[in-house]
């Protein structure tokens, strides 16, 4: 039930993965650890437009999260490279938002839960061919949904390795539990069980496809820029049902949206190297969708390296958004409209968001552990036009 992820644990893998390399000498046969990455977190958010009490109300979440990441590596005997990556997440979060649903009570099962996401993917590259496929699988489960994901991806390289097409599919498969909110919980309606006090009235799929598609060039020794397009259609229950929404006349219902969203963000990455110690990294993304939502995404983030072995990278994002068509504020919905919702979400809104990192890697290792390659230290605040705010700290390990 989490409205907010830690966006800074996913920016930072993000970045690391986009300039790894295999710096592999020695073609092994046999399976090798490579790599494990943890990653902590800590994220706490604060406001006063919750969907769940139709746009006023508290939005203070908290939510420590920890992911451990093994990567293993092999070559087969016509030297093809296959790479595979495991990944357990654990995220625990406390919502006073979501304790709403049922004021009633002292402490409701949404007011706490715990969500655990294992991943596997594998890929193969063929340094001759200049290609790399891959496939991937992903679960997660929490209180009120189940999520089973499926992908594959494919990246082929230019001869002269200046230029990079890369394309990825990925697909979920999600089961919501349609749950109410306690005053809306009719006995006609009929629940699990029978069992009204759980607001359980059944289970209703939504299913996610999604491209994600870049061409990156190398246009000079200082300058690389990636275009990116990651279209997304979406099917099936998209409305929260214990969000609650009240009209002008004083009636009140649940959240109701269309059945069915696409949605076409595109995108422009630019990295220059001015010096050896110093690079911008910059993005921009528009992002419009067939519900009436338009936005501007603008990164920036400096990486500057200190000392051979310390570096520091501040980072700003600025994001702007209309409403979409179906979005007003607690009594504003008219009762003869056809879907509604009071999600600040979904609202016009600018947000800032900033922060920096701290990255060291020491020659003999962290804290003179050898194999304890690098560590980094990451922290973030973020604050939305319409009052919500929220601070994120992670940490990341690495080992090799």
């Amino acid at each position: 039930m989490r409205k907010l992820s830690l966006t800074a644990i996913g920016m930072y893998l993000s970045i690391l993965s986009s300039f790894s390399q295999d710096s592999s000498q020695y073609k092994t046969r046999k399976l090798r650890l490579d790599e494990i990455n943890f990653v902590s977190g800590y994220y706490r958010q604060d406001g006063n437009n919750s969907a769940v009490t139709g746009g006023l109300g508290t939005e203070k979440l908290t939510d420590f999260a920890n992911t451990i990441e093994l990567q293993f590596s092999k070559y087969d005997v016509r030297l093809r490279k296959h790479s595979f990556h495991f990944e357990l997440g654990y995220d625990h979060y406390t919502s006073a938002s979501s304790d709403k649903i049922d004021p009633h009570t002292i402490s409701s099962a949404s007011s706490h839960d715990t969500r655990i996401y294992p991943s596997a993917s594998w890929t193969i590259k063929n340094e001759t061919k200049r290609n790399t496929f891959g496939l991937n699988t992903s679960f997660s489960n929490e209180f009120d949904y189940r999520s089973f994901g499926l992908g594959s991806s494919f990246i082929k390289t230019s001869r002269d390795k200046n230029r990079e097409f890369s394309a990825q599919l990925q697909a979920y498969f999600d089961t919501w539990s349609v749950i109410y909110p306690v005053e809306l919980r009719l006995p006609a309606f009929g629940y699990i069980n029978n069992d009204k006090k759980s607001g359980i009235r059944g289970y209703s799929p939504r299913n996610s496809y999604s491209g994600s598609f870049s061409f990156a060039q190398i246009m000079n020794p200082r300058l690389q820029l990636v275009l990116i397009a990651e279209p997304t259609y979406q099917q099936g229950l998209l409305a929260t049902k214990y969000q609650r929404v009240y009209f002008k006349d004083r009636s009140e219902n649940v959240e109701n949206l269309p059945g069915e969203r696409f949605k076409i963000p595109v995108g422009i990455r630019a990295n220059y190297f001015l010096r050896d110690k110093f690079i911008i990294r910059s993005f921009y993304r528009y992002y419009q969708d067939d519900w009436g939502l338009k936005a501007h995404t603008v990164e920036l983030e400096t990486p500057i390296k200190l000392s051979p072995f310390f570096s520091l990278s501040p980072f700003y994002r600025f994001y702007q958004q209309n409403a979409i068509s179906h979005f007003a504020p607690y009594g504003q919905h008219d009762p003869t409209e056809i879907y509604f919702t009071s999600d600040y979400d979904l609202s016009k809104f600018t947000s800032n968001y900033l922060g920096a990192s701290f990255r060291i890697v020491p020659q003999k290792g962290v804290f003179g552990i050898q194999h304890l390659n690098s560590l980094e230290l990451r922290f973030g605040h973020y604050m939305r036009s319409n009052g919500l705010h929220s601070d994120q700290i992670s940490l990341h390990l690495q080992f090799k």
